[in-house]
């Protein structure tokens, strides 16, 4: 089993309803979960104007292969009518795999750990609050590091 993070978020609809239904999903894929808080968030690297986030990030373990968890994430947020008109759209739901254990894979369609994870506080804040001793496999770093270096707002 290996322990993953996946970071959550939505601005479209009724965002709360939207991560509530990503969590509820996430407890039949991955045990051991825990969920941090939602944080509220201004919107970072979008399309012109859009609402507020709503962020969190959860902890769990599975020994699902990481291309079928990716599957499984991605068909959550179809679920909730994800759609993905243009980088950057506003989203009912944005599931992204953060971490996979200690694996560091670059592949077409998913690269692990996450490639801009350690600049977005609106990831590491959430993070933080329920796993600031994870470490990132390619610097080396915890999460509570990264956040003490994170510049970014929230």
């Amino acid at each position: 089993m290996d322990r993953v993070i996946v970071a959550l978020g939505s601005n479209l609809g009724d965002r709360r309803a939207h991560l509530d239904f990503a969590v509820s999903r996430l407890r039949s894929l991955l045990t051991n979960l825990r969920v941090s808080r939602y944080y509220e968030t201004d919107p970072i690297d979008v399309a012109g104007a859009q609402p507020l986030f709503l962020n969190a990030a959860a902890v769990g373990s599975t020994a699902t292969p990481p291309q079928a968890l990716l599957a499984a994430l991605l068909s959550i947020e179809a679920e909730r009518g994800r759609e993905r008109p243009h980088p950057g759209a506003a989203r009912t739901l944005d599931l992204d795999l953060v971490l996979y254990g200690n694996l560091v894979l670059n592949e077409p369609g998913l690269i692990v750990p996450h490639p801009r994870f350690r600049e977005r506080r609106f990831v590491l804040e959430p993070l933080a609050e329920i796993g600031s001793e994870l470490v990132d496999p390619v610097t080396g770093s915890t999460v509570g590091e990264l956040l003490a270096r994170c510049s970014a707002d929230l």
